[in-house]
């Protein structure tokens, strides 16, 4: 299927509401939460929601930032995989909870596991960070914002 994109939102149409989520994306950034729990956290939700432009993005980011391929490559199976800490755990399982609140409520279990990692500005700053990236998915997804270089992968040899 070849992606075609509807509007590129970065550069056309309601420049001055993207500044909205470009505020709030600096505001997580500066929030003192380490930027590698971050790019965990905003390539999960990305990877929940389905947008390749954001997993793409985040994955390349999280690398920059000294993150390893094994725990990329194991994200979509944290719960699994042993390699995260108690924290970034915490963090994932809030990260899910908020992505798919639709589909369930933020259980008090959870708020208090989340808690014993995270004060209470930590925790405001996470769930904007996962608000953030939510909103951005949900562009990219709805406009078609393929991943740069995006290509059909040519078919293997025979």
């Amino acid at each position: 299927m070849t992606m075609t994109t509807r509007i590129d939102y970065r550069t056309q149409s309601a420049p001055g509401a993207l500044e909205g989520l470009r505020t709030l994306e600096q505001y997580v950034r500066q929030s003192g939460l380490e930027p590698m729990l971050l790019e965990l956290v905003k390539t999960r939700a990305s990877q929940v929601n389905g947008c390749a432009f954001c997993i793409d993005m985040h994955t390349k980011d999280a690398r920059a930032h000294g993150e390893t391929e094994q725990r990329l490559y194991g994200l979509s199976a944290w719960r699994e995989a042993p390699f995260y800490t108690p924290r970034e755990r915490a963090a994932l399982e809030w990260t899910e909870a908020l992505t798919l609140i639709a589909r369930n409520d933020v259980p008090d279990e959870l708020y208090a596991r989340v808690r014993e990692h995270f004060n209470e500005r930590q925790l405001v700053d996470l769930s904007l960070a996962i608000v953030a990236i939510n909103g951005w998915n949900r562009l990219a997804i709805a406009l078609r914002f393929p991943p740069p270089g995006s290509h059909r992968a040519p078919e293997p040899p025979r």
